[in-house]
């Protein structure tokens, strides 16, 4: 089950980070009669009457004209992305008369611009949102984000790809990408899924993939993988056997598969010089196995020096050795460069024009509204998108063959 993510947006000193205190009954986030004391979004997961599982985001005031305000007001804005529904938050003396969330705050004796108008900003985000004024009842405020709060149908991530009964086998590496004494959260929310649905998982590793085909009295009704290994797991099983991964599932419940299918067509036209971001939900430290940084790029590197190699009218003789990151020296004219920029946890760029694509991770940590978000945004810059699954099975020449829920 998703997380709902509700954020509180409001001018300094608003009562943002008291009614968060409030809400989980717990300190979250520091509170002091100093304006600005919150400088970044603060998340903290709780359980709500009502709602179930919620991330709530704290967020600056929006009326901070400090040497940090507007960085803290790009930060707050960059919220609105994964936010399903906004609590506009006004102190006791503040009129609700306007959507504008703030005031006119006066600075050395000359007033400043009005602060953002987060209520126009948000309606036009399509995110509902309801006000809170300090001192209101916190449980009438919990009602009133339940009643506007959006209730998608419960999407299963295997979707129409499996029935009660049936036989998956669940191929998943554990290399050293992969956590220590634990699976990663994709894995174990599709195993989950699977037993709720009456399904028969079966779980192994590459290496140990023709073992567990053995074992089974017939084919498996499904062979889900992960995306990295998508080439080896389809050469060791039979061609009439449906085959997924984990990426396409989770692109086809929080993205959108037609676009990121069409987005990976766009492999084909890179070329030397060209740039493309690898875009991340989640923040780590990356491995030598890393699937976004270290995989994908080779693989595109080496289907770009193999068209210069083979078609080139210009007679270019760069190599996949010589295809390096975009911080390498080289400026593109000549071949020898890909460049791949990385874009990690909520660091997606607001000028997408320099890519020629973007490669956006499963997003297994991130709500659906984030995802679509970038979606958005790339299709409005005209720059294609697709994530990892989708990627790397056009690569391997395999995206045809895969089922898609």
């Amino acid at each position: 089950m998703e997380r709902l993510h509700i954020a509180f947006f409001g001018a300094t000193n608003s009562g943002k980070s008291t009614l968060v205190n409030a809400i989980c009954g717990q300190e979250v986030s520091l509170v002091s009669a100093v304006p600005g004391t919150t400088t970044d979004p603060v998340r903290k997961l709780a359980e709500l009457p009502g709602l179930g599982p919620c991330v709530l985001i704290d967020t600056a005031g929006l009326d901070d004209t400090g040497v940090l305000g507007p960085e803290r007001e790009r930060r707050t804005r960059a919220v609105l992305d994964e936010t399903d529904v906004a609590v506009l938050v006004f102190g006791p003396q503040a009129s609700q008369t306007s959507s504008k969330v703030g005031r006119q705050v006066q600075n050395g004796g000359v007033f400043a611009p009005d602060v953002p108008d987060f209520g126009t900003l948000v309606a036009q985000a399509g995110i509902p949102s309801v006000t809170y004024t300090r001192g209101d009842n916190v449980e009438g405020l919990l009602k009133r984000i339940a009643a506007v709060a959006p209730h998608e149908e419960e999407r299963f991530l295997t979707g129409s790809l499996v029935k009660p009964g049936d036989t998956v086998v669940l191929v998943m590496p554990q290399d050293s990408e992969a956590p220590k004494g634990r699976l990663i959260l994709p894995q174990v929310q599709v195993i989950r899924e699977l037993l709720d649905r009456g399904c028969v998982p079966h779980c192994c590793t590459p290496a140990s993939l023709p073992a567990a085909m053995a074992s089974l009295a017939a084919l498996p009704d499904l062979v889900i993988t992960d995306s990295q290994v998508f080439k080896a797991v389809n050469d060791a099983i039979p061609a009439n056997c449906p085959l997924t991964s984990f990426s396409v599932l989770l692109a086809g419940a929080k993205g959108d598969l037609k676009v990121f299918v069409e987005g990976a067509r766009a492999i084909d036209s890179l070329k030397p010089g060209s740039r493309i971001l690898i875009a991340e939900a989640c923040t780590h430290v990356p491995d030598t196995e890393d699937i976004g940084r270290v995989k994908i790029p080779a693989l595109l590197r080496k289907r770009i020096a193999g068209t210069a190699l083979t078609s080139s009218p210009t007679g270019l003789t760069s190599s996949p050795t010589s295809l390096t990151d975009g911080n390498a020296a080289g400026d593109g004219k000549n071949g020898e460069v890909l460049y791949v920029d990385v874009a990690a946890g909520n660091d997606f760029p607001e000028d997408l024009s320099a890519y020629s694509l973007i490669i956006h991770c499963g997003a297994c940590v991130a709500n659906a509204r984030v995802v679509r978000s970038r979606i958005r945004k790339a299709l409005l810059a005209g720059v294609p998108i697709t994530n990892y699954g989708i990627a790397l099975a056009h690569l391997t020449g395999i995206l045809p063959r895969i089922s898609r829920p």
